[in-house]
């Protein structure tokens, strides 16, 4: 009866919380939790005719490296084993306690195998107190990983060397994800391998001394466990590795089935790693549907063998580490299909239209989400304009990405009509409404004129765009905010700007400006001091580049900046100088063609440029010729000198050209064959008021 009241008073002791120590830290518990006094051996100590230290003495302490397994690690109290004349190592930076050397037994017999373990301090978890506190720390560090290195490393970090003094884990390569059914053979691929180095903590007093000489040669020799082990390995149908990972269950090494799957694990130079006895544990690593991979714990054979109890230690860590990799790679799959998704939406590459220059950067949210709605696009117009647009699809979801690519696809149909920009934004809000009543964006359209050096801008909702002028400064310009897509029943207002040559639009959505440190317009306004400040550095007569001001831009992004993904698209207006511009109006009559012949042939050699006069009087006779059969009002042709020379011919008839093949008894059908064969590139656009055909010829 006195016996038990001593045994639940030592328990209680033992469950209180003491002070500066945390209850989670695995090596920690370990360490601290001393021995039941209803034990039926007694210490070594009494036997002696000593008196026991008590359950709350301690022992004087010394600063001194710290393992971290969980978090810092406490000095507690040390206490004398009660059943085993071999001490319990004292944690890092704990003097040993005095006679814990001359209870070490002095010397053993000589290893056949196990020598390429390093020396190292595993500790002999003998109490479920002990295991308990230690699985659950180990298991919420390795919960904490959220990619595939981050959990096997947790996995390792959390063993070696308080359960084992190594550990090799093994997964499946590839590793399935979800339902699928690898096809081919099972193959293992050694992931990760920790261990104790032989060099540490060694002059902190409880490590074992340096190995002797004729050891230390073997041991430096197998510096690593990775250089005798093999990297892959191939699990044979019904060979003994295939059917311990279908048992599921850890087993210690020394049983037969081990011992026949370990050659075929590790290969013929790892086989003498692992050590006599039940020194080691294979664990085979269970996901929610199939083993992928396998843990090897090993110790040292001068240290305590692995207990049964040990078996269901490594079966909790296999499992954890196996189902948070199961997590892992399906997390990483999804991450990998979301932001495929996302840039496959955004343009791969930009146009290169005449007289603008384009750089564009897209940036993912870096704490939330990593897909969003944010998008931009540049699409070519007739008569050489370009369209540009940004837009923000509200929300970080799958869902907005899709919204988000359903509205570029919307905005680059009604671009090709040729629409003006209210326009565009009016029919994208329909286009929102159709989609659900909670889609909303915002959306900014610009329309680029090179040649009248004028830009139409509409906006939704949509923070203002800053134009960069060539002198350095910055303005944000002034464009009515309208409301964002979605909304319905609003009316949109385009305005028309000047765009000078030399100047820089830039267009970006409101990750960019805005965030939880700072407002929206506090973020417009320090954009415009940035694009200032990097004009000052090129100089007034000479821009900045495009591309290194995308990168200055992106810089004034602070470490609280990126709670929202970015899209940015910069704009360079270089126009098209009157000079390299010639435009005509022709009455739809039989002398058309004719006259277009002779126009054309005196703007070339205006512009020097005779060599190309045949071509290009063959090719505008061919198109106005074809343009004046079906128009019913004035045919307009258009020169334009850039780095190509481009001809437009316009007319009020909708329907495009189509290039055929025409027979040899067909009087017609052979002029669009001669402008594809002759020219650079061609095309036709069609309009709100007709159509546009145009050609490129490479000059000289």
């Amino acid at each position: 009866m006195d016996s038990t009241r001593v045994t639940e008073h030592s328990t209680s002791s033992y469950e209180r919380p003491q002070p500066g120590v945390d209850p989670a830290e695995a090596r920690g518990a370990l360490l601290r939790s001393p021995k039941p006094l209803g034990a039926t051996a007694l210490p070594a100590q009494a036997r002696a005719g000593e008196t026991p230290p008590g359950p709350h003495q301690t022992t004087p302490c010394r600063q001194g490296k710290e393992p971290e397994v969980n978090g810092p690690e406490h000095a507690q109290p040390d206490t004398a084993e009660p059943d085993t004349p071999r001490p319990r190592p004292a944690p890092e930076g704990i003097p040993p306690q005095p006679g814990a050397e001359q209870d070490r037994a002095p010397g053993g017999p000589e290893r056949r195998t196990g020598r390429g373990l390093p020396r190292g301090r595993p500790m002999p978890m003998r109490r479920d107190g002990d295991r308990l506190r230690f699985v659950g720390a180990a298991t919420r560090r390795i919960a904490r990983g959220i990619d595939l290195d981050e959990i096997v490393m947790g996995l390792c970090r959390a063993t070696v060397p308080t359960f084992s003094d190594a550990i090799l884990v093994y997964l499946r390569d590839p590793l399935p994800v979800g339902d699928e059914r690898p096809t081919g053979p099972v193959v293992l691929r050694l992931r990760r391998t920790d261990r104790i180095p032989e060099d540490r903590d060694t002059e902190g007093g409880f490590l074992p001394p340096p190995a002797p000489e004729s050891e230390s040669s073997e041991l430096a020799a197998l510096a690593e466990l990775s250089a005798v082990t093999a990297e892959l390995c191939e699990v044979r149908p019904g060979g003994a590795l295939n059917e311990v990972l279908r048992g599921v269950r850890p087993v210690f090494a020394d049983v037969p089935a081990a011992r026949d799957a370990l050659p075929e694990l590790l290969g013929e130079g790892g086989e003498a790693v692992v050590p006599d006895g039940q020194h080691a544990i294979l664990a085979p690593l269970r996901g929610r549907r199939r083993v992928i991979g396998a843990a090897l714990f090993l110790r040292r054979p001068e240290r305590p063998a692995f207990e049964a109890d040990d078996l269901l230690v490594a079966a909790q860590l296999a499992t954890h580490s196996a189902l948070g990799i199961d997590k892992a790679v399906l997390y990483g799959r999804e991450a990998y299909i979301a932001d495929e998704l996302q840039r496959t939406m955004l343009p791969e590459t930009l146009p290169r239209p005449t007289g603008v220059r384009l750089a564009s950067r897209y940036l993912p949210a870096a704490e939330t989400a990593r897909v969003g709605g944010d998008w931009y696009d540049a699409i070519p117009l007739p008569g050489s304009r370009v369209a540009l647009v940004v837009g923000d699809v509200m929300g970080h979801s799958m869902t907005s990405a899709a919204i988000m690519g359903q509205l570029r696809t919307t905005a680059q149909t009604l671009a090709g009509l040729d629409l003006p920009p209210q326009e565009v934004l009016h029919h994208l809000d329909e286009q929102a409404q159709r989609l659900g009543t909670d889609r909303m964006a915002t959306c900014l359209y610009a329309v680029y004129d090179p040649v009248t050096h004028r830009i139409t801008i509409a906006n939704a909702g949509h923070p203002p765009p800053v134009l960069l002028h060539l002198g350095g400064r910055a303005e944000v310009l002034r464009v009515p905010p309208g409301a964002p897509i979605g909304v319905g029943g609003v009316d949109f207002e385009a305005v028309e700007l000047d765009a000078p040559a030399g100047a820089t639009l830039l267009l970006y959505t409101d990750g960019l400006v805005e965030s939880r440190l700072r407002d929206v317009w506090t973020g417009i306004e320090q954009l415009r001091e940035k694009l200032a400040a990097t004009a000052q550095l090129t100089g007034p007569d000479h821009p900045p580049p495009l591309e290194a001001l995308c990168d200055e831009v992106l810089d004034m992004l602070g470490p609280g900046d990126r709670d929202d993904d970015i899209a940015l698209l910069a704009a360079r207006f270089d126009g098209i100088a009157p000079s390299d511009v010639a435009y005509w109006t022709l009455e739809p009559e039989d002398a058309a063609p004719g006259r277009a012949r002779r126009l054309a042939r005196r703007a070339l050699d205006r512009w020097g440029m005779e060599e190309l006069s045949d071509s290009v009087e063959l090719l505008v006779s061919e198109v106005v010729t074809n343009a004046v059969r079906y128009a019913s009002r004035p045919v307009t042709l258009r020169l334009l000198r850039t780095d190509v020379l481009r001809c437009e011919v316009g007319d009020d008839v909708p329907q495009l050209p189509r290039l055929r093949q025409a027979r040899a008894t067909d009087e017609g059908g052979r002029g669009l064959y001669l402008v594809n064969k002759m020219t650079r590139r061609w095309g036709a656009t069609r309009l709100s008021t007709g159509k546009v055909v145009w050609f490129e010829l490479n000059r000289g």
